[in-house]
């Protein structure tokens, strides 16, 4: 039975412990927070399980390996909604929504009947939308501590407080899944902030996230239950992580009241700022190093992307000969061929 270390509780964190687990590791994660919280990127992430809305701007791994990111969740943590998700635009902007048709796949054009029909809140409001029915989202938050769990139950443990250098970390294995904060590890790893609206209203009800193809900012709203909604977000390339700008509040809550007038009278429940870690080609990397297994730059795809590259992580720790798909070298050889 190895022994394995992982350095930081986030996604990425969290779903490699998951998947070494499963392989037989024994596996302790330690977190410098004192427990979970904002200070994780992964607590402001919005949770869509959307791969085919991502292939719109995303490479192609994110579609092919994030599709099977939604049984992962499912089979593993409770309140995986499974109903699909919608992209809308308003009647000016409808080349931007034939402009995402052509770069996506698995969408089903619908019409302003249909539209109410799935979200009666909308009815009226929009003429055409893409229908992905066979996506999903997921709380970030309650699947993170349903992960937290299924760990726990396992053996495997969640230790808070514990701020580890990979290098002195114990175990005959160490990965190190500190996101944004591992930047030194790494010659190019870079910052792209995120700034995102938690909203309460009592007078907008949706089943599923809808995207909103807004001229200056697409915008995502993705429903929390119990009248919250996740509201985002910007991507700005910029290491900043703790102030939101006037022109994003602006931005953000114009897009809101652009989806539905209602969003005007809602509460501000949170503000959330932090920075997704991101390699120039903004597909994840694992590299290896010795016993030290690093798992980073998971963009804007944590949710989606992490059980393929936990896997990829599991394998690596299994056979050590073996070459993941996401290891670093791996690309390299690859490009060169």
């Amino acid at each position: 039975m190895t022994q394995v270390s992982v350095i930081g509780a986030g996604v990425i964190g969290l779903a490699c412990a998951t998947a070494m687990t499963e392989a037989g590791h024994d596996v302790t994660v330690y977190d410098r927070g004192e427990g979970p919280g904002p200070a994780s990127c992964s607590w402001w992430a919005g949770g869509m399980l959307a791969p085919w809305c991502e292939g719109e701007s995303a490479e192609e791994p994110v579609e092919r390996l994030g599709a099977e990111a939604l049984d992962w969740w499912a089979e593993r943590v409770d309140g995986v909604a499974r109903n699909g998700s919608l992209v809308v635009a308003p009647a000016r902007d409808a080349a931007d929504l034939r402009r995402f048709e052509r770069r996506t796949r698995n969408a089903e054009k619908i019409d302003g009947e249909r539209i109410a029909e799935l979200e009666p809140d909308l009815a009226g409001r929009f003429r055409q939308a893409l229908f992905f029915a066979g996506e999903g989202h997921l709380d970030p938050r309650a699947a993170l501590a349903g992960l937290r769990q299924r760990l726990a139950e396992a053996g495997t443990r969640v230790r808070y407080g514990e701020d580890r250098d990979p290098e002195t970390a114990p175990g005959d294995v160490v990965v190190d899944a500190r996101g944004f904060m591992a930047r030194s590890a790494f010659d190019d790893l870079r910052g792209v902030k995120g700034e995102m609206l938690v909203l309460r209203t009592a007078e907008v009800a949706l089943s599923r996230p809808v995207r909103l193809l807004h001229p200056r900012i697409p915008l995502y709203i993705v429903p929390r239950g119990e009248g919250v909604f996740m509201v985002g977000a910007t991507m700005i390339e910029s290491d900043e992580r703790d102030r939101i700008s006037a022109r994003a509040m602006m931005e953000l809550l114009g897009g809101a009241y652009a989806l539905h007038p209602a969003f005007a009278e809602a509460e501000i429940l949170e503000i959330g700022v932090d920075v997704r870690p991101s390699f120039p080609d903004n597909l994840p990397r694992l590299t290896r190093e010795g016993r030290i297994i690093r798992a980073n730059g998971a963009y804007r795809h944590g949710f989606l992307l992490a059980p393929a590259l936990a896997a990829q992580a599991a394998g690596l720790v299994s056979d050590p000969s073996s070459q993941p798909e996401f290891l670093h070298e791996h690309h390299r050889q690859r490009r060169t061929a």
